[in-house]
């Protein structure tokens, strides 16, 4: 292969692609789109409240109403002897959105059944709520139970509440502070990050070339460059693109948050507010514990990114978004090749596209258990390894392991490429035929 002509290829194809409308419009939009979305999305739900829902309580245990106390979304209607069954039947008309049935204390247990019946599904949170209550109630009523004057203040006392710290050590000895969450956001991440562009950029590869064939221009290039230069020309082409569109998302989103956080001020970010503080309390959180703890555990994460390898991150982020790309888009491009339209394309690409959705459920399971032999495997096979293996990098991954999965997918990669060359080359002047796969092992078996 002549790599100047290859150049040349990949200079038309870069530049005929950044300079179409769509790459304009979706490079300045996304960004937008982007910011205003987690801008728009802290706003709702710092501002947006539960609609009140009216409960009727038919409690015949005694020990759960007196618990049950309204809130700002919440409000509890004792119904006392009315039968249970004619409540539910008449509830819209009552002006009831759901009604909480008690039942008998079981002395045995010293416990109580619960139902509730709703006009319309209810939220998680106000169900939590509810069974929140009802558990307290009980529990309450065994503490009682025992007799014993002041049980309930010592069952408080002695009520543990103990913030475990977690640290890593390094090779010298030395430790510092990891929070968990941290890693698994940065896991999920990267790997989601893989997924979206080998199969968009992947997509736009095999669209490339069915547009070529099907406007018979490939005819006209062929003529002039090998088949297999135009291929990989255009692979690379397109992947300088996903390149430039990347970054630029990066640069512009990140300016515009900064620009929209300095013109709206730091209330437009969720903090210790009190609309946060209402939200966080109906979670269940304790809010005077949490402006307590805030600081620090903002601080364990901001340690937790500082120690973090982002170098090493960065270097295998773009080593395996290199080659996950290019192991992909040679399939599609031998896929593009056997279609005039995207249309037969269906058949032929879901073997290619099964890979993709596996790697990415692996890498969802792999920042619960990154050691895990699921992840291991799905790291080093080359066709989950771009995917997975990002996703336990901020977990730490022995060298070994890093080295192999990098060597077993640059290998699977240049005999994909060859094999997807091959194809390429007989299929993209094939026309009038709905290709199969047997047809692209004919292909590749041709000499």
């Amino acid at each position: 292969m002549n790599l100047r002509i290859i150049g040349i290829i990949i200079r038309r194809e870069y530049l005929n692609k950044v300079k179409k409308k769509s790459f304009l419009v979706t490079t300045f939009i996304v960004p937008v789109l982007v910011a205003g979305g987690m801008i728009a999305l802290m706003a709702v739900m710092m501002t947006t409240k539960e609609k009140m829902k009216k409960i009727a309580v038919a409690d015949r245990s005694g020990i759960v109403m007196p618990v049950l106390e309204d809130t700002e979304t919440i409000d509890f209607v004792d119904v006392g002897s009315s039968s249970l069954d004619s409540v539910k039947s008449n509830m819209a008309s009552l002006g009831y959105d759901a009604v909480l049935g008690i039942s008998e204390i079981n002395q045995a247990e010293k416990t109580v059944s619960a139902d509730i019946t709703s006009v319309k599904p209810l939220g998680i949170e106000m169900v939590e709520v509810v069974n929140n209550r009802i558990n307290t109630a009980v529990e309450n009523y065994r503490i009682d139970s025992y007799g014993i004057e002041g049980l309930g203040q010592i069952m408080k006392d002695v009520k543990a509440d103990v913030k475990l710290n977690a640290y890593t050590m390094d090779e010298e000895g030395k430790e510092t502070i990891s929070e968990t969450g941290v890693y698994a956001v940065v896991s999920m991440v990267l790997g989601i990050i893989i997924f979206m562009f080998v199969t968009l950029y992947g997509g736009m590869v095999m669209s490339a070339v069915i547009e070529e064939k099907s406007s018979r221009v490939v005819e006209v290039l062929v003529s002039s460059v090998k088949a297999t230069e135009l291929m990989f020309g255009k692979i690379i082409g397109i992947a300088l693109v996903a390149v430039t569109q990347f970054l630029l998302w990066i640069v512009l989103s990140g300016a515009l948050i900064g620009v929209i956080g300095s013109i709206a001020g730091p209330d437009v970010l969720p903090g210790t507010d009190a609309g946060t503080m209402e939200m966080v309390q109906g979670m269940g959180v304790d809010s005077a514990q949490l402006a307590a703890t805030a600081p620090s555990e903002l601080s364990a994460v901001m340690t937790t990114v500082r120690n973090m390898p982002l170098g090493l991150i960065a270097c295998t982020f773009l080593v395996f978004f290199v080659f996950g790309y290019m192991l992909y888009a040679s399939m599609f491009a031998a896929i593009g090749s056997a279609v005039e339209n995207e249309g037969d394309t269906q058949q032929l690409q879901l073997p290619v596209t099964i890979p993709l959705l596996v790697a990415y459920m692996i890498a969802i399971y792999a920042f619960k258990a990154p050691d895990s032999a699921i992840a291991f495997w799905g790291s080093i096979i080359p066709f989950t390894s771009p995917i997975v293996m990002l996703a336990r990098i901020p977990f730490g991954v022995p060298t070994w392991e890093l080295v192999l999965s990098v060597a077993l997918l640059i290998g699977t990669f240049v005999l994909f490429a060859w094999a997807s060359a091959k194809i390429y080359k007989v299929g993209i002047l094939m026309f009038g035929k709905k290709s199969t796969w047997k047809d692209l092992w004919k292909w590749f078996n041709q000499k």
